[in-house]
């Protein structure tokens, strides 16, 4: 196992009716800015439920946040907050929302541009962001309960990610009955993101992490067997509770701690969505089995572990259980509803070139846990995932 220094300060409220707690969690003199989404919350009664639990405190809404966060819409939210000195922040919401403010959060005490000091720099040179708590209505990203966010600029077409501790949040609160409500996709998606997110961290080399490694398998083993009921029957309290749980998990920091890492799936992905504006979910459904086969070599040892562990493919060689694992991963995204190749969205292979730029524009030359994933790779990636 390797070194690792695991910190994670969010406070998590879990189960039905916990939204009352905010009058608890939310300090009693805090102007409140509330940003969320589209109309569904205020729909389906959360943003209510919310602004009653609130009380008498201060108490403004933003809404209008896409579904993969936009830095000019965000901007007016932080126009908002300096304008009437507001100093804390609620998402309700899920993953996008949740990201985008945390950019809002780090973005209010930024004295430079924004979009350069945060998402190009990092955050390196950020000291200090508004506080703010979160109340999860789609589980997928555990952005919940991590100090990453993933912004777009559509204006050009970018999208970049953060992280930092200022922007973990203070608390979140998980109420499984708010995911009733959500469609198929979303829900296909949630377990698709959650899926890949555990795969990023565990399907890289070994490095005798047991604890991390029996962790991870016992989440994908969750989502697998999950998974496709949540499809037939949504409004099952114990399937989205262990659902939103295990997405959160997913993506905390706990399995993460003192493994390598890969993320290539994510990094490629991101320029897909930017570019052609499918879901964060739909890309990585389609890169990852790729990604498997394309690095299967370097990852074989996992690979092995992978299918033994996680699909119970204990006969024959190595090489067929490896080439099972991937088919079975493929094939489970296919059940959940989300194709695996970029032909199912009408991308062909004349859209290549426009991603290795980007990826080149970017920096992200030298991907996955060894950093040997170049442009070169990436592009056979893309031609593979057709």
């Amino acid at each position: 196992m390797n070194n690792f220094n695991f910190y994670n300060p969010t406070r998590i409220v879990f189960g039905e009716g916990q939204v009352a707690q905010l009058d608890e969690l939310v300090p009693k003199d805090a102007r409140v800015l509330v940003l969320f989404g589209g109309q569904s919350a205020r729909k389906n009664g959360t943003l209510d439920e919310v602004i009653t639990a609130l009380g008498n405190r201060h108490i403004e809404e933003f809404g209008g946040i896409e579904a993969n966060p936009g830095y000019s819409t965000l901007m007016r939210a932080v126009e908002q907050i300096r304008q009437n000195k507001l100093d804390y922040l609620l998402a309700v919401g899920g993953g996008s929302v949740i990201d985008g403010t945390k950019f809002v959060a780090a973005a209010v005490q930024c004295d430079g541009d924004p979009w350069q000091e945060i998402l190009v720099n990092h955050a390196t040179n950020i000291r200090q962001a508004l506080p703010f708590g979160s109340v999860l209505t789609l589980p997928a990203t555990g952005s919940e309960m991590n100090a990453n966010s993933v912004i777009t600029r559509y204006e050009t077409q970018e999208k970049l990610a953060f992280s930092s501790k200022l922007v973990y949040p203070v608390f979140s609160i998980l109420d499984p009955t708010k995911a009733y409500t959500l469609p198929p996709r979303q829900l296909a998606n949630g377990v698709v993101d959650a899926f890949t997110h555990i795969m990023e961290q565990y399907l890289t080399y070994p490095v005798n992490a047991m604890v991390q490694d029996r962790f991870a398998e016992g989440l994908l083993q969750t989502l697998i067997e999950i998974g496709p009921k949540l499809l037939e029957s949504p409004n099952d309290y114990d399937l989205q509770a262990n659902f939103m749980w295990t997405a959160t998990l997913a993506l905390n920091g706990l399995i993460g701690a003192g493994v390598p890492q890969d993320w290539a799936t994510h990094m490629i992905g991101h320029e897909i969505t930017a570019l052609h504006g499918l879901d964060h979910a739909q890309t990585l459904a389609i890169l990852l089995p790729t990604v498997l086969q394309e690095q299967r070599e370097k990852k074989s040892a996992k690979l092995l572990q992978y299918a033994e562990r996680v699909w119970g493919l204990n006969e024959g060689t190595d090489d067929t259980k490896i080439n099972m694992a991937i088919t079975k991963t493929r094939d489970f995204f296919e059940r959940m509803g989300v194709k695996t190749h970029l032909s199912d969205y009408q991308i062909n292979a004349d859209a290549i070139p426009v991603m290795i730029k980007q990826l080149a524009e970017h920096g992200l030359t030298q991907l996955g846990e060894h950093n040997d994933i170049d442009l070169k790779k990436s592009q056979q990636i893309l031609q593979a995932s057709l």
